[in-house]
């Protein structure tokens, strides 16, 4: 596959309401600069987190802490987490600074330094294998707390514009809160519809 060229999205595109972010960030290109190495991805899957009004945030009832702070953020900078004792997420900060709301991406389509990839996924045998969950996203891309707090238009992490059509956006419940309440069937979950690429149910 030839290069791709990159332009950044502006800041104002994460000072938007979470839900309007979640949806656009499909088809976006996510970016992760290794040294003289740059990978690309295509975020095929997303999902909304709604600060302290949302019972599977971890910013719910206004919680804070160190492993949240990035949340605080202004829209634009990533908070990467550390999960299950074994894996990283990275989400995308939305919305102005102390309202800590992100988007998690969870799954992606690689499209550039594939074999890069290949080798922090030795246990992926197909490219379609890859990136199908937030946590191998992260690990494709070598993603971790160290890029916590990162700005998402800077050098090393960065997103760059879409070229999907929003009729190929599907909707669901997000995964994995189910003992969020009635918050866990919230259709906060965004995808592109019948992509391979997608981590979880697909129409």
């Amino acid at each position: 596959m030839k290069s791709i060229s990159p332009t950044k999205l502006p800041r104002e595109f994460y000072l938007r309401e979470t839900i309007h972010v979640a949806r656009d960030l499909l088809g976006c290109v996510l970016w992760r600069r290794l040294g003289r190495t740059l990978l690309a991805a295509r975020i095929v899957e997303a999902e909304a987190y709604l600060g302290a009004n949302d019972p599977a945030s971890h910013a719910r009832r206004g919680l804070r802490s160190q492993r949240n702070e990035s949340m605080y953020l202004e829209g634009g900078h990533a908070y990467v987490y550390f999960t299950y004792g074994m894996h990283y997420c990275l989400n995308v900060v939305t919305q102005e600074a102390d309202i800590a709301e992100a988007v998690l991406l969870r799954a992606a389509q690689p499209l550039q330094g594939i074999d890069s990839m290949r080798k922090r996924r030795p246990k992926a045998k197909r490219d379609v294998d890859l990136m199908n969950g937030p946590g191998k996203l992260c690990a494709a891309l070598d993603i971790d707390r160290r890029l916590d707090g990162e700005p998402l238009d800077g050098d090393r992490l960065f997103l760059t514009a879409r070229d999907i059509d929003a009729g190929e956006i599907a909707v669901s419940a997000r995964i994995g809160v189910e003992g969020a309440g009635e918050a866990a069937h919230w259709p906060l979950r965004f995808y592109l519809r019948g992509n391979r690429f997608v981590s979880g149910p697909r129409m």
